[in-house]
């Protein structure tokens, strides 16, 4: 929905129109569902339980979102939003440098970061309704991730580590990126995840740089 603009009230204080407030509404509902998907798993979440955490009646959420799948593919395609307004950056720009920005935003948010652990591992099974939203965002993610590998490695003359292509390299990066998140959600005085990705980044930045003479370039 298109946000419309403010309107001047008495005393020129801006009075924000019906759409402002329903945008708002939306946003607080899908962050209460967070909370309450990352404290019992998708599968125990009822609707009545968002509601009351967002301060809203059933009849009210329902309003938003007429049923629960269609509020689990909101939580989701929040949760990439946010993450990537934070960041500072777009799909189209992202880069090794915003990826490193996004893993220690991150780190300062982990019930937001256990939400979307929950809700991928879960995922896998077939009846699940985040399975469709998954697979979509993981074709989407391995693409923006090899655009940031091939940006990245340009100035290098294109050398990746072992003659790897960016495509190849891409869903290694998704796996590290995920990965780290789950071990960090289950002991993070023993792993600290913005260092280990930085550590990644070393490695996978001195593969390039020091890559055998006939190592292939992508193309």
């Amino acid at each position: 929905m298109t946000q419309r603009r403010n309107e001047t009230g008495t005393g020129g204080r801006p009075v924000r129109g019906r759409a402002a407030r329903t945008v708002e509404r939306r946003e607080e509902i899908l962050r209460a569902a967070m909370d309450v998907i990352a404290e019992r798993g998708y599968d125990a979440t009822s609707l009545a339980a968002v509601a009351e955490r967002a301060g809203l009646t059933q009849a009210g959420l329902l309003h938003h979102f007429p049923n629960k799948e269609q509020l689990l593919v909101a939580v989701l395609e929040a949760r990439d939003r946010w993450d990537l307004g934070a960041a500072g950056g777009s799909p189209e720009s992202w880069t090794l440098a915003l990826l490193d920005q996004l893993v220690e935003y991150n780190a300062s948010r982990p019930r937001l970061v256990q939400t979307f652990a929950v809700l991928s591992g879960g995922s896998v099974a077939d009846e699940s309704p985040a399975r469709t939203f998954f697979e979509d965002r993981y074709a989407r993610v391995r693409s923006e991730l090899a655009a940031a590998v091939r940006n990245e490695f340009a100035e290098h003359g294109g050398r990746l580590p072992g003659g790897l292509t960016p495509e190849q390299i891409a869903p290694l990066l998704a796996a590290v990126l995920d990965g780290l998140q789950v071990q960090w959600l289950l002991d993070p005085e023993a792993v600290d995840m913005p260092a280990a990705f930085r550590d990644f980044l070393t490695l996978l930045r001195a593969g390039g740089e020091d890559g055998t003479e006939d190592a292939a370039a992508p193309e």
